[in-house]
């Protein structure tokens, strides 16, 4: 079972209320790139994540969202000085919070750091092609390059807005030697 494996760097997802605050009324997300997965895309504004020991600048992704959310690797995290849980993307109950700034204004959020788990997107349709259900754990093998490697712990994530595709933070990316989309092996 072949499917697309990409890595995802560090980057944010903000309110629209988060937005003004960062860059100013009337302001608004610019389409820099459209990404895999329908309707969500890289913007040209980016954002200072301050942490406890440190700041990194950070993409944010559109559509704006119900919830600010950071998303990071556990190299990161011990660049910003937290200690960000592996979680699903939208489970931030109970997660470090930070300082966002933006060129216009800053604000705190008490929660949202996380470090995503790795997942694989998939619409409806082709989890049932894969034979995979929502929420099921499965194994991606990746490379072809002499790091080859075997994740475990891989969440299906299915929903009819996804399009089909694995996810793995830069860490995981560059233990596999993964330059770019590559493909992966689903193993059950």
């Amino acid at each position: 079972m072949t499917i697309m494996v990409e890595t995802s760097a560090h980057h944010i997802h903000v309110t629209a209320e988060t937005f003004k605050t960062l860059f100013g009324e009337g302001a608004t997300l610019t389409n820099k790139k459209d990404l895999s997965q329908p309707g969500q895309f890289a913007c040209a504004e980016k954002v200072t994540v301050v942490g406890p020991k440190g700041e990194m600048t950070m993409s944010i992704l559109g559509p704006f969202r119900k919830a600010d959310q950071v998303e990071i690797s556990l190299t990161d995290a011990r660049k910003l000085g937290v200690v960000a849980p592996i979680r699903e993307s939208g489970d931030t109950k109970d997660t470090p919070g930070c300082i966002l700034r933006g060129p216009k204004g800053e604000c705190e959020i008490s929660e949202g750091i996380i470090v995503a788990k790795r997942h694989i997107h998939m619409t409806p349709q082709s989890a049932e092609q894969y034979n995979l259900e929502d929420k099921e754990i499965v194994k991606v093998k990746v490379g072809n390059n002499g790091r080859n490697l075997i994740f475990d712990d891989v969440v299906v994530r299915v929903n009819e807005n996804f399009a089909p595709a694995v996810h793995i933070d830069t860490d995981e990316s560059n233990a596999a030697g993964l330059t770019g989309t590559t493909d992966g092996e689903i193993i059950k």
